[in-house]
């Protein structure tokens, strides 16, 4: 089993992560070596900002890292939340960013959004490679479901009538953007 360190300390986003890798990698999150994890996120896009965390991250503990960067992308918002699905009213839940969302999107009958995951893999002085996953969805009207975390509640996939928090991890997890981007990720990862 080999070990990777992931640059996040979210325990949702590790436990996703470690259930798509499978046995063959084992992931640990990278604050078990440096404490906190704190990583200027400056990019512009989301392979920018995965690529900016992995680099940061694996150059401080000189081990195999790996990072994402994921979000939220709505049509008739331009793509807001984007880049920022995160840091946006950083101060405020998911519940209550969902309920400003839905409050801007009130009389919008466009409803097509995805989510997006970019995940990097890093070896300090070795290598670098990034894989992008997308799932394709639309918008509910209200906040359903208490399964899963961040957008999750309001997340229609395509080919459901339920939100990713109603589906559950099993479910998503078969077909998300956070799975699709590490396997094509454990795919690259398979052939080094």
């Amino acid at each position: 089993m080999e070990k990777i360190f992931l640059a996040s300390q979210n325990m949702h986003k590790i436990n996703e992560i470690q259930y798509i890798m499978g046995e063959k990698y084992k992931i640990y999150p990278a604050s078990d070596l440096i404490g906190n994890i704190e990583v200027e996120e400056y990019g512009k896009t989301f392979i920018e900002n995965s690529v900016i965390k992995a680099v940061s991250i694996g150059d401080k503990i000189n081990k195999p890292v790996i990072a994402d960067d994921s979000g939220l992308c709505i049509e008739a918002l331009n793509g807001f939340p984007g880049i920022n699905s995160a840091r946006f009213m950083n101060d405020k839940t998911y519940e209550e960013k969902m309920v400003h969302i839905l409050e801007k999107m009130k009389n919008e009958k466009n409803r097509k959004a995805y989510f997006v995951c970019v995940a990097t893999f890093y070896i300090s002085g070795e290598f670098c490679f990034s894989y992008e996953g997308r799932v394709y969805g639309s918008i509910s009207k209200e906040i359903r479901g208490n399964k899963g975390f961040g957008y999750d509640p309001f997340f229609i996939p395509d080919g459901y009538e339920k939100t990713f928090a109603e589906l559950g991890d099993e479910i998503k997890n078969e077909f998300s953007h956070r799975k699709r981007a590490f396997e094509g990720l454990i795919e690259k990862l398979n052939k080094i």
